[in-house]
């Protein structure tokens, strides 16, 4: 694990000094160089499934306001692989057929400003395999043939999810401006419902996001691949802000040193607002700030992780401020990593979180009886801790994740091969208004589980060790 750690730093510090012997960062890919246009066309064979007699249909994302990169949504992508602005998908139960449907060649657009893109035409038919590629036009005498045999309509009812979001936020984004007195709007997805009624009004249209959402719970082999890469590039970011990592930094430093990684390794950005939090800021789950300044004597808690070729990951360490960890930071870390560890090690497939949270809570009372405290509030923090995991109702391990940080789908009643998920449990003590959290990448496997993040420095030996490296910025600033 150290030695994967070490050649990351020589690879970080050569970058510097602009050596010419160093691999090339990974381009930013879209479509069918991530899945081959088989995969595709088998996920859209699992809708034609569960849709049967009726057709699907899909609207991509528009263009971005201003000078901002394009991203597609995130149902859209998973089924199309296409990424070109105001794109519509239609998927046919009856015919088996998919059309798609593009804007026309726009010639300033692709000849002086963005670059080729997907247009109307056989070639570009072939380049996404679907059935037939027509113009954006024709998108209208096609809902006119499904209002004339009334065909049920499936399309998705929940606001579109880009970078940097999970379907929840845009969800309470959504009710939080209907609701709003002064703003008051429908969402997108709302309007186009509307308009599918109106042109087509003797058809039902039916939700079309909790059949996407069950095929995204179990990921595939190459969806496994990407998620396991933002992790590896998740960990590369997290080592090399704990190099930098001294007091009198500022939280958004560290960030930058993640920013650096993720792009380095072509992510398109962040999976997530960076949540960076030192000292006092570790009370809170989501802070995000990212201005305070680090200081001696403080713990460190970065959460931070990329979105990778449209796949996350999410991965949490906590490290001292000054690379050394004090001896009453060693007793609160360490009796935190045993109980953190209890839950890891009692999740196994085909079990329901219920019991896995019951088997670790044995465990974790047995550790905090065996464990010699010297710190009452550190003690009395352990007990809460275990005390929240034996009276959860319902159990819960965490959050899935995969083409969103809060992934989409109900998992089953158990844990199945395919799942990927993180645990996260926070540690808090109330008297001083901090708290400790770490957070792995867990995949359910035939057999057991893999800790996709397992590479990450947790150890505080690891970690100091780690600490003692040079990192980016004090490199470039000949320290």
């Amino acid at each position: 694990m150290h030695a994967r750690i070490t050649r990351a730093a020589i690879f970080g510090l050569a970058i510097w000094f602009g050596s010419s012997a160093l691999p090339r960062a990974q381009p930013v890919f879209t479509g069918a160089e991530i899945f081959p246009l088989e995969e595709f066309a088998a996920r859209r064979g699992k809708v034609v499934e569960g849709i049967g007699d009726a057709v699907a249909v899909l609207q991509g994302a528009t263009e971005r306001p201003g000078e901002q990169p394009f991203r597609q949504s995130n149902q859209f992508f998973y089924l199309t692989g296409v990424v070109e602005p105001r794109a519509i998908v239609a998927i046919d139960g009856r015919t088996r057929r998919t059309t798609l449907f593009l804007q026309p060649y726009n010639e300033r657009r692709e000849q002086r400003m963005f670059g080729p893109g997907l247009h109307p035409g056989d070639e570009a038919a072939r380049a996404t395999g679907v059935d037939a590629l027509l113009a954006h036009d024709e998108f209208a005498p096609f809902v006119a043939s499904l209002a004339r045999d009334s065909r049920t309509i499936y399309t998705p009812f929940r606001p579109e999810v880009l970078g940097e979001a999970s379907s929840s936020d845009v969800v309470a984004l959504a009710r939080a401006t209907s609701q709003d007195p002064w703003d008051g709007r429908s969402s997108r997805e709302d309007a186009f419902i509307a308009k599918l009624k109106q042109a087509a009004p003797g058809c039902e249209v039916r939700d079309l996001d909790p059949i996407v959402d069950a095929l995204r719970v179990i990921k595939s082999p190459r969806e496994i691949a990407l998620i396991r890469e933002a992790t590896r590039i998740a960990g590369l970011g997290i080592v090399e802000a704990m190099r930098d990592a001294e007091p009198g930094r500022y939280e958004y430093e560290l960030q930058a040193d993640a920013e650096f990684v993720f792009k380095t390794y072509g992510a398109y950005g962040g999976s997530y607002f960076a949540l960076i939090a030192t000292g006092t800021n570790t009370w809170y789950s989501h802070y995000h700030k990212n201005t305070a300044r680090l200081r001696d004597g403080d713990l460190v808690q970065f959460d931070y992780a990329p979105d990778y070729k449209y796949y996350q990951s999410d991965v949490t360490r906590v490290f001292p401020a000054n690379g050394r960890f004090s001896p009453r930071q060693r007793e609160l870390y360490t009796i935190y990593l045993e109980l953190y560890r209890a839950l890891m090690t009692s999740i196994r497939p085909h079990a329901a979180p219920r019991h896995i949270v019951s088997d670790a809570v044995v465990k974790m009372d047995g550790a905090v009886a065996r464990f010699r405290f010297t710190d009452s509030r550190i003690a009395t923090a352990a007990r809460a801790f275990v005390d929240r995991f034996r009276n959860s109702a319902p159990a819960s391990l965490g959050h899935s994740v995969g083409m969103e940080v809060h992934d989409v789908g109900r998992p089953g009643p158990t844990l199945e091969p395919g799942e990927v998920f993180t645990i996260e449990p926070a540690m808090q003590i109330p008297e001083e208004h901090i708290g400790i959290r770490l957070e792995d990448m867990i995949l359910i496997t035939d057999s057991g589980y893999e800790n996709l993040s397992a590479s990450v420095p947790i150890d505080m030996d690891a970690i100091e060790r780690v600490m003692k490296e040079p990192g980016l910025q004090k490199v470039r600033r000949g320290r």
